[in-house]
């Protein structure tokens, strides 16, 4: 029985870990032993689950990054005897997803991997692999990581650090660890991060564009949605919805706030994910809600909304438009990064980033349309293009492909 060794930060939790966990089931029917390793936050899982490190190990690589600017090269003892748990487990692929979030190091994980002659797949859900530090860097429109990066505009950005700016140091370190892997294939999840691969230090690794995919049964539109509306007391109002599993800057929460003084009474904002600080003394036609797991709940949010907003300036694929498409439900979002291949005229409208003006022309114009206008189009393009069962049978596929000619 071939062995699939993925490894990620959670399991079957937020999107990458639901991401491994799907592929792991995937893998599981294929007829594969399927093993995640992980760093925190366990949760159920069908794959058999490795540990790598205790929370003590994670507090140390914490403060490393915070004092050094060193994230990704503690954990050493945490990193070596997982390592002599994948010799001992010998699996035929070993995938990587977020390696970084203080429990792995990268450069004694690579020097192993560097001599397993295991092939290694990597999908990107973010740009730190390629950067001196951060895990995005066009909200502050820095191309240093095209050549070297250096003075991080980003330092006190995750993974935050307090005193010393080591981008410089990462940058090669990583650059030197992670090419040094000859048989590894790089997942981008979108085609805007597939084309800034070819400008940054992978760009000679090879390259298989794989979407993300979600769970069309649990994402799929509700019949009636009066009980979650009653539920957060939204009533018959306009509902646009917005969600993140963390609201960071590039997240744009201010414009969320700027877009409450210019909708009209019938309209009200719902945003989930919010944490108890972000949702204080926000305008009382933003209706808040805290981040779930509940996934059945998210659909009915989705499903309940008129539109779903993505105002993010920085996606590398932008799960939420999709999710909100599986459930009938159009999309906006701004054009930049990955959000504008996921929506089509009929699917959805893309404005330009900040145009608060634009912004609520298109909420105008899609209201104007009606929401049915736009349902079956959303919902036949999620089931079309962004089907979990396809996309993880994409993974599967390209293990065959990378193991057929070591058989």
């Amino acid at each position: 029985m071939k062995i699939i060794l993925q490894i990620n930060t959670i399991v079957n939790s937020g999107s990458t870990g639901r991401i491994a966990e799907g592929i792991g089931q995937e893998a599981i029917a294929n007829g594969w032993e399927s093993y995640i390793a992980f760093g925190r936050n366990e949760q159920p899982s069908q794959s058999k689950l490795i540990k790598i490190g205790t929370d003590f190990d994670i507090k140390l690589h914490w403060l490393k990054t915070r004092i050094f600017d060193r994230h990704g090269f503690g954990s050493k003892t945490a990193t070596i005897n997982f390592i002599e748990r994948i010799k001992e487990l010998k699996p035929d692929i070993i995938h990587l997803h977020n390696i970084h979030g203080y429990y792995l190091n990268i450069e004694i994980l690579f020097n192993y991997l560097a001599i397993a002659n295991i092939p290694v797949v990597w999908t990107l859900h973010d740009c730190w692999s390629y950067t001196g530090h951060c895990s995005y860097f066009d909200f502050v429109s820095c191309d240093k990581w095209k050549v070297e990066c250096y003075s991080c505009p980003q330092k006190k950005e995750y993974p935050t650090s307090w005193l010393l700016d080591n981008s410089k140091q990462n940058f090669y370190d990583k650059k030197k660890s992670f090419n040094s892997v000859m048989n590894l294939t790089i997942v981008p999840v979108s085609n805007w991060l597939s084309n800034l691969l070819l400008s940054s230090f992978f760009k000679n690794k090879n390259s298989n564009l794989i979407y993300n995919g979600i769970d069309l049964s649990v994402f799929s539109p509700r019949i009636d949605s009066s009980p979650i509306r009653n539920k957060f007391s939204i009533g018959n109002r306009f509902m646009l919805l917005g969600a993140a599993s963390l609201w960071e800057r590039r997240k744009n929460l201010d414009d969320f706030i700027e877009l409450s003084r210019l909708i009209n009474k019938d309209t009200v904002i719902v945003l989930v994910g919010l944490t108890d600080g972000q949702q204080r003394g926000l305008p009382s036609n933003i209706i808040c809600i805290s981040r779930t797991e509940n996934l059945a709940m998210l659909a009915d949010l989705y499903s309940a909304a008129d539109i779903v907003l993505n105002l993010s300036d920085e996606e590398t694929f932008g799960l939420t438009t999709v999710e909100g498409f599986a459930c009938g439900t159009p999309g906006i979002v701004y054009n930049c990064t990955a959000s504008p291949e996921l929506v089509t005229s009929d699917t959805g409208i893309i404005v330009e980033k900040g145009d608060m003006h634009g912004l609520f022309n298109a909420i105008s114009e899609i209201e104007t349309k009606g929401k049915t206008f736009y349902s079956k189009a959303c919902r036949d393009r999620a089931m079309k293009y962004f089907n979990k069962k396809d996309k993880y049978k994409e993974y599967i596929q390209l293990y065959e492909s990378l193991l057929s000619p070591i058989k």
